[in-house]
């Protein structure tokens, strides 16, 4: 019984601790999330809840021609992310770790992106990526002799570009993260690994590489989760276009409720792009896990 007693009190503590964490939790997360979803079970004309109509404005959203366009594009979005932006980062960090001299002077190279704001970025890219001839890019490739090209208005080529101007953003902070785990490795490891006669790239390979997989992991289902919300990136560079070729979910949402001022159908998409998330994170945890069991 006294050790029943202890456990209580030592769960208590723990629960006082986290409970002001757990206050704002509810209050900012939870409360907002409920009220999303009790708005996207009614209607609205403008900022007032009229009536209940059920699963209407579900139904209604996934009617919507642009509906089925903007999911494709999101998961593309995020296809494309996991091609370039995952990787960026890894690569980034195991060069830089590997460096001798100078090795300060990349770390603030890399993450210096990460101060310019966000919109100010884009804005940079979107005079970069300009057609004609009065594009930075394409001025510097009539260097070489290469025809202007259109970049963002080629509809192939528009949701690559954007992901790029994502990475070029946030992949300096993300590989001091991977350079922070990568410098906790012993270096016991390495030097028995020098001493059997492994060449950089096997140290890579079979030290480096295993060594950041877990923290790989993690940061794989936060980027999936921060991509599929992607919103002013391609709202600036391109509206959505052309032809809605670059429009994604979170946008759709946004011009539901700040375009149209249907904030039911806005409230519904947005619970939806919830269920995708929760749905798509549990089954890649659930991969993940069965793997680490292995």
């Amino acid at each position: 019984m006294k050790t029943k007693t202890k456990f209580k009190k030592s769960d208590l503590v723990g629960w006082l601790i986290m409970l002001p964490t757990l206050i704002l939790f509810a209050f900012y997360i939870w409360q907002p999330f409920i009220e999303n979803v009790r708005l996207s079970l009614f209607s609205t004309v403008r900022y007032e809840i009229q009536e209940f109509v059920g699963l209407d404005n579900y139904i209604r959203v996934l009617k919507n021609p642009d509906f089925l366009a903007a999911l494709k594009n999101t998961f593309l979005y995020t296809f494309w992310s996991f091609l370039i932006g995952f990787v960026t980062p890894i690569v980034l960090a195991v060069l830089i770790s590997e460096t001798v001299h100078l090795r300060g002077l990349f770390r603030t190279g890399i993450y210096f992106p990460n101060i310019v704001p966000g919109i100010a970025t884009i804005w940079i890219w979107n005079y970069f990526f300009t057609p004609g001839d009065t594009g930075v890019l394409n001025i510097l490739l009539s260097k070489i002799g290469i025809e202007p090209q259109v970049w963002l208005n080629n509809t192939t080529w528009t949701i690559p570009l954007i992901v790029i101007v994502m990475t070029w953003k946030s992949a300096g902070s993300t590989a001091l993260i991977y350079m922070a785990n990568i410098s906790s490795i012993s270096p016991d490891l390495y030097e028995a690994a020098t001493i059997d006669g492994a060449n950089i790239w096997k140290r890579i390979r079979h030290i480096t590489l295993p060594s950041v997989m877990g923290l790989a992991k993690t940061l794989a289902i936060l980027q999936f989760i921060s991509v599929f919300q992607i919103m002013y990136e391609p709202m600036i560079l391109k509206n959505g276009g052309p032809n809605n070729a670059s429009i994604s979910l979170m946008m759709l949402q946004y011009r539901y409720a700040f375009r149209d001022f249907d904030f039911s159908g806005g409230a519904a998409l947005s619970a939806m792009i919830c269920v995708i998330l929760v749905i798509l994170s549990a089954v890649y945890m659930k991969i993940t896990a069965k793997k680490e069991e292995y």
